[in-house]
């Protein structure tokens, strides 16, 4: 397997990848430096944020939605103006931290207790004051979980049935039946803890099997449906983030990373994988 880093870019905190089908562009943040970023054609775009930013998702509208700590926002691509969508979680002194769409175009928004400083220095976490949050193209804000840590990790099963959702806090990936209401039954552990770091974001692919980044672990595990490890895939990063799959058949895999005291010269790159098996495609916001 060859990895290789896809710009010179250094976040102090990557996260959020997200791959544009239709413009062949990867989105992804740096939440800790407040930068949205964009590599499409080759070329990168930042945009600079007032808050620490941990989503950045495209619209079908043709704008994109920004996570921010004090809600969610419609940035403009072209003047850079935001506008508020909605404020999902209203609790204070929390902020966004996993976000993605599910095949309906709504976003889901795991929020946890804000641990980045003014100046990007690491906060301790004194409370399990998060929430998970679906927001709807209407802006129509519907709460689902609270008592969060560190919410990381949402895939959904192709029939809509059931939620792949994570707690960093608890080290588990939870899996979660969706109701048809579309409130969810209780959390069942499909994959707790493990050596090799702790679970952040993940991927899925055609096959079902979930590609989870280990914080603190300098590896990607590939999990089977049934919640057994199929594969480890060693990193030369210390702390990957989350990865999404892209590129014209789905089979480049993109990994974020954060900066770590180790220091590596890749820690905080968004380094590629050529993978055999394509994944899931991502889907833009609705509104």
């Amino acid at each position: 397997m060859s990895l290789s880093a896809v710009t010179p870019h250094r976040a102090r905190l990557g996260e959020g990848p997200f791959w544009d089908a239709p413009s062949q562009a990867l989105y992804w943040v740096d939440i800790a430096a407040r930068q949205a970023l964009r590599l499409m054609g080759g070329q990168l775009r930042v945009w600079q944020l007032p808050e620490h930013v941990s989503a950045f998702i495209p619209c079908e509208s043709g704008d994109a939605l920004v996570t921010l700590s004090s809600g969610v926002y419609r940035l403009d691509l072209n003047t850079e103006a935001l506008t508020l969508l909605c404020v999902a979680d209203p609790q204070p002194g929390n902020r966004g931290n996993e976000a993605r769409c599910d095949a309906q175009g709504r976003l889901w928004l795991g929020t946890m207790q804000n641990n980045i400083g003014a100046h990007g220095e690491d906060l301790p976490i004194t409370r399990r004051s998060g929430g998970l949050f679906r927001i709807d193209a209407d802006a129509t804000v519907t709460p689902l979980l609270s008592g969060l840590g560190i919410p990381n990790t949402l895939l959904w099963s192709d029939d809509g049935g059931h939620v792949h959702f994570g707690d960093s806090l608890d080290g588990t990936l939870y899996r979660h039946a969706i109701q048809p209401d579309g409130q969810l039954d209780a959390a069942r552990t499909w994959f707790a803890a493990h050596e090799r770091g702790g679970p952040d974001g993940s991927a899925m692919d055609s096959e079902g099997h979930i590609w989870n980044a280990r914080w603190d672990g300098s590896c990607l595990l590939r999990l089977t449906p049934e919640g057994q490890v199929d594969r480890i895939v060693e990193l030369p990063v210390s702390r990957p983030t989350s990865c999404v799959f892209g590129g014209p058949d789905l089979t480049t895999l993109y990994i974020t990373s954060a900066a770590s005291p180790l220091d590596h010269p890749l820690d905080g790159a968004v380094l590629s994988l050529q993978l055999e098996v394509p994944g899931k495609p991502c889907h833009r916001f609705a509104g």
